[in-house]
């Protein structure tokens, strides 16, 4: 397969296929005569597999990890189990921050009458927590 359908069947843009070559995630492509990447289904296993990593939030440390631990037939499960179970609490604490920044914009969004006046809480806010890095 050339890059341009194994883009199309994984949905990985072609681009993103050449960037994971380019930092070793996935094995550079073997070359055809004509200087074309040809591709098999192996490679497309990979693809699949890191998209689907990548769709759950694993960074691509965590996917090359990951992979090595795919490949690895005679690993064990606490491995894999340990590197997703860290990747559980990190989303935990990302979805904590988000729902303390929404509570936050939240309120000010209360407090801000959104008239014709100028004074406005959500600026005021904004100003303040500068302010707070400045004096730091």
């Amino acid at each position: 397969m050339n890059i341009g359908t194994i883009a199309d069947k994984s949905g990985v843009p072609a681009k993103t296929i050449r960037y994971y070559e380019s930092i070793g995630l996935i094995p550079s492509a073997d070359r055809r005569p004509n200087g074309y990447r040809s591709y098999d289904d192996i490679d497309m296993h990979t693809l699949n597999f890191i998209k689907r990593a990548r769709s759950l939030g694993f960074s691509v440390d965590e996917v090359r990890d990951l992979l090595d631990l795919w490949r690895d037939r005679r690993r064990p499960s606490k491995a894999v189990k340990t590197l997703a179970s860290e990747h559980l609490k990190a989303l935990d604490r990302k979805i904590a921050e988000l729902r303390s920044m929404r509570r936050t914009l939240a309120t000010l969004l209360e407090r801000c009458r959104g008239d014709l006046r100028p004074d406005c809480p959500i600026l005021d806010d904004l100003a303040e927590g500068e302010e707070a890095w400045d004096a730091q």
